[in-house]
């Protein structure tokens, strides 16, 4: 029985290690070929022909509790203490066995074990150095950003700078002032005069400092001085009619009294004109005192030459002096005079509220807002009007003669005073805003900074709203004019010329805004290797400064328009996905088709969307409030990164990075817009450029997109 159940074990465990343990014969079952070949099973052509064997202890598929139920249903007891045996010999053997090859490769172990834990250590090495490559990339990226900004503040002070020069240069020309006037108060009056006018506006503004008003003081006497020795000049009988007229218009220039120097003038005009006339009579024979005489004896002199001498010298001079009075005392001179005093008085406003933006401040301390500016310059414009006019009406007062004339007061009424003074006026102050915008820089001046534009902007649409109607009403009610005088400038003309200056101001100061940040974005593209750039793990400093900037010019327009009326915005708009094939092609194995056989044309596909979606019109005219600026700003700006995009080449991580930015961008930039398509659209078409000049277009998860952007 015990030899049938022990050679029933055996034909059971055909092929396992009982059949061989009992063909040895007691001496301990040993495998040929190798304990450790043996131990990690065979190889994997023999293991693919052998049926799984759960009860082979060698092989792959070996299960103990089948085996262990296998041998003891079919050995004896005997047999399994013999086969117990036989294992402790088995695995004594392998432990020795094992030994050896340990002992004989020990060294090997040791140093394998050191390999790896220097590769470990080495490689931990190269994270780092990743890590670092990252980095400093990323630190890199940020210098870049900081470089272009500094390269715009530098741009920017370069500007104050310029603006600063420019202001010591007047400060240097005022400390001169007194002694040029000194030195050509002798010599050349008519220039120290021309000196005087240019500085006294700004003496004047700046009076309340003590050097000006030292200045202004120092002036004061020399000018008196030549006022004085004017008059004494005028009182000299030997003046012809021109370096009387001369003098005189100096005095006027000193702002003398106009009555007096009036009256002057005649006393010398008329002086002057008697002694001619008693010089003609005297050559005249005397008359004959019997009157006897039945024909007047001929002139001392010949007829010719005393015709001659009197038409050449007393008619002529007599012209002479009356076309001069007419342009020293007729009221349209003094119109004139008042025109170019107030066009002075607005450049010199002007001047201040430049100065006042390019001033530098102080941490800590803020200077006067956009709307103190504009409120002080529209105040003290409409103030100096308000006083030419006060002055102006002198001419039209009772006791004037020739005030009550009908030819003189529908005349002056309007063609002097409300065209030729307060219309002549505001239309200049509109072309010289829109100048701003329209005309060239000069060589080496400063261009205009956005918020004078934008301060500008806003005072011509004031004008149009409210200012111009009231000027013309308070003209009309202080120079009234006649039924039948001349045709006048109606006020809805001037609404539109000063509304189309607003209009041109403001949209030059989009494109101002809007280049600035373009110029950003534009040097951030082409400075990076978007073919070589790791893995993007943070937002780039650029994104940031432009929201920073966009941010700013949001504050900066608030102060001076409204908000505006923004579209319905959706429920998910800062979540919105940023696909990187919204409007794109996506790689080949996303393609849709139209047939099996047939794989779309997905440049096809992405111009016949175009068709059908809104054209968004870059340069198109704003509207005047925040949310129409804001959104031509980031037009201009995302536009011009979307052309710098379809100009580079890209790799997976430059793809993924544009992925990132353009998410940050649409996190941010939606609240700015009268519409958040607008922002999406052009940033799909900014990651549709980007996937098309990919070499590897593979996206980023979005999930990690939202978490660098949020980090970020």
């Amino acid at each position: 029985a015990a030899a049938t159940a022990g050679s029933g074990a055996g034909s059971g465990a055909a092929g396992s290690p009982e059949a061989t343990g009992g063909s040895s014969g007691g001496g301990g079952w040993r495998r040929p070929h190798g304990p450790l070949q043996r131990y990690y099973g065979p190889s994997t052509a023999e293991a693919a022909e052998a049926p799984p064997d759960p009860t082979d202890i060698n092989g792959p598929h070996f299960d103990p509790e089948v085996f262990m139920t296998k041998v003891r249903s079919e050995c004896p007891l005997g047999q399994l203490l013999a086969r117990e045996a036989a294992l402790s010999r088995e695995i004594r053997a392998l432990d020795s066995d094992m030994q050896t090859l340990l002992y004989e490769n020990y060294n090997k172990f040791i140093s394998a074990t050191d390999t790896i834990r220097k590769m470990k250590v080495d490689f931990r090495h190269m994270e780092a150095e990743m890590d670092d490559l990252a980095a400093n990339m990323a630190a890199i990226s940020a210098s870049s950003a900081r470089v272009s900004a500094a390269l715009q503040d530098r741009h920017r002070r370069g500007a104050q700078l310029a603006g600063v020069q420019a202001l010591l240069r007047k400060l240097q020309a005022l400390v001169e002032v007194p002694g040029r006037l000194r030195r050509w108060a002798g010599t050349e009056p008519a220039r120290a005069l021309r000196c005087h006018a240019r500085a006294r506006a700004v003496l004047r503004h700046y009076r309340h400092l003590p050097s000006f008003r030292a200045i202004e003081d120092e002036s004061h006497a020399i000018m008196a001085e030549l006022a004085q020795r004017l008059r004494t000049r005028l009182r000299c009988e030997t003046l012809d009619p021109k370096e009387l007229t001369e003098c005189v218009e100096m005095l006027l220039q000193l702002e003398e009294p106009a009555e007096e120097l009036s009256e002057e003038f005649l006393s010398q005009a008329g002086a002057r004109l008697e002694a001619e006339l008693a010089a003609l009579e005297a050559e005249l024979p005397a008359a004959d005192p019997s009157g006897t005489a039945t024909t007047p004896p001929p002139p001392a002199s010949d007829i010719l030459d005393f015709v001659d001498r009197g038409s050449s010298a007393f008619v002529g001079t007599l012209c002479q002096l009356a076309g001069s009075y007419r342009a020293l005392f007729a009221a349209r001179e003094r119109v004139d005079r008042y025109l170019r005093a107030l066009q002075t008085f607005f450049l010199g406003c002007l001047g201040d509220v430049r100065q006042a933006l390019a001033a530098p401040r102080p941490p800590g301390k803020e200077g006067p807002g956009l709307p103190d500016l504009l409120a002080t310059l529209a105040a003290s414009v409409l103030g100096q009007l308000k006083a030419v006019l006060a002055y102006v009406q002198l001419f039209t007062a009772r006791d004037v003669a020739f005030a009550s004339l009908p030819y003189f007061k529908g005349e002056f009424c309007v063609t002097a005073v409300r065209e030729g003074l307060v219309v002549a006026f505001v239309r200049w102050l509109c072309r010289t805003a829109r100048g701003f915008a329209d005309g060239p820089a000069e060589r080496g001046a400063p261009a205009a900074p956005p918020a004078l534009l934008l301060l500008l902007a806003r005072l011509c649409l004031d004008y149009e709203n409210s200012t111009i109607s009231y000027i013309l009403t308070l003209t009309d009610e202080q120079f009234p004019p006649q039924d039948s005088g001349p045709a006048v400038t109606p006020g809805p003309a001037l609404c539109a010329e000063a509304r189309a200056a607003a209009q041109r101001l403001l949209d030059h100061y989009v494109q101002v805004q809007g280049a600035a940040v373009a110029q950003m974005l534009r040097k951030s593209v082409e400075t990076r290797d978007w073919l070589g750039t790791v893995e993007p793990r943070n937002v780039r400093a650029v994104m940031k400064r432009v929201v920073e900037d966009i941010t700013a010019i949001d504050v900066q327009v608030g102060q001076l328009f409204e908000e505006g009326v923004r579209r319905a915005q959706s429920s998910d708009s800062s979540r919105r996905a940023f696909s990187v094939y919204s409007s794109s092609r996506a790689p080949g194995r996303y393609a849709p088709s139209y047939t099996p056989s047939a794989p779309m044309d997905t440049h096809l596909l992405s111009n016949i969307q175009k068709l059908f979606s809104e054209r968004i019109d870059i340069f198109s005219p704003v509207e005047f409030n925040k949310v129409s600026v804001l959104t031509g700003i980031i037009k201009i700006s995302l536009k011009t990164l979307l052309e710098c995009v379809r100009l580079r080449t890209l790799g997976r991580f430059g793809l993924q990075q544009v992925q990132v930015d353009g998410h940050y961008l649409q996190l941010y930039l939606w609240r700015f817009a009268s519409d958040e398509r607008v922002v999406q659209g052009l940033l799909d078409e900014v990651a549709a450029s980007a996937a098309h000049r990919c070499l590897d277009p593979v996206p980023m998860e979005h999930s990690v997109v939202e978490l660098i952007c949020e980090r970020g």
